[in-house]
């Protein structure tokens, strides 16, 4: 496949069933040479094909074998146990390499959304960093430009952060107080009570009150991506805790009465509301 042909691929809207992507978009997808546009494609791509393919091209051909071993594992997992998996696989790679810094960055760099998803993942599996150092890696994630790396970023995160709740949410004020509000986005989805295809978090169902570490330097953010995280949140402690919801939305209206306060609370309350009128 050609450079021409590569770029031309790039324009493509993508293909609302598997079905109907393209064979040579297919290919392309699971060679690396080009980004998912949708989820179905996402969904649709090889993960070992491609990271079998990735590892060749990086120059790590002698660790195919051992990734192959233990990438056939998660082969036939759900979606998230084998993006686990291969992050898993792909760090024990890494962990081998003379050079892994160089690996790191050509895997974190690449053109694939999904290998530089996984290359997130390494660093959540890496024993070796602390989590203060994890959240620093994971920035360049938090704020790639693939939404897929984005939302694989907070996730990979999660299981971290869940450790040691009120050293996270410490760690975490600077990221919602950072000018860039992917970063702030992120540190809000990754800490939701309930979340979004990962384990809720019982201590966050119970005591949401926790999460205000973070929550009150985001309750009237400019960026309508970090508002509906933030309504995101609250409506999950809403299905355990809707006293304080709604106290902490009555606080937040009196103290805080903006365009952008108001649209989270009203997010935030939606399945309360939802209740209130059946």
């Amino acid at each position: 496949m050609n450079q021409l042909s590569i770029e031309k691929l790039k324009t493509r809207k993508g293909a609302p069933r598997r079905s109907e992507i393209p064979d040579e978009v297919l290919q392309a997808l699971n060679q690396g040479k080009i980004e998912t546009v949708n989820l179905v494609e996402w969904l649709a791509i090889d993960m070992q094909t491609l990271l079998s393919n990735v590892l060749v091209e990086i120059g790590c051909e002698e660790y195919l074998n051992q990734f192959k071993e233990e990438a056939l594992k998660f082969q036939d997992q759900g979606v998230t146990k084998k993006l686990q998996g291969f992050g898993k696989a792909l760090f024990n790679v890494l962990e081998k390499c003379d050079d892994r810094n160089a690996v790191f960055e050509a895997l974190a760099n690449h053109t694939s959304d999904i290998i530089r998803s996984l290359a997130a993942g390494t660093v959540a599996y890496n024993q070796h960093l602390s989590l203060p150092q994890k959240l620093q890696m994971m920035r360049r994630f938090a704020t790639d430009p693939n939404m897929s790396v984005k939302e694989d970023a907070w996730y990979f995160l999660r299981p971290y952060l869940v450790e040691d709740l009120e050293k996270s949410f410490e760690l975490l004020i600077p990221w919602v107080k950072d000018k860039d509000p992917n970063i702030r986005r992120c540190a809000v989805e990754a800490t939701r009570p309930r979340g979004v295809w990962c384990k809720h978090i019982p201590t966050l169902k119970e005591n949401p009150e926790h999460g205000l570490t973070i929550l009150e330097f985001v309750r009237s953010d400019s960026s309508k991506y970090v508002q509906r995280s933030v309504g995101n949140w609250l409506n999950d402690a809403s299905k355990s805790r809707p006293d304080w919801v709604i106290n902490t939305c009555m606080r937040w209206q009196e103290e805080s009465p903006t365009q952008e306060t108001n649209w989270i609370i009203k997010h935030g309350l939606r399945t309360l509301n939802k209740k209130a009128i059946q």
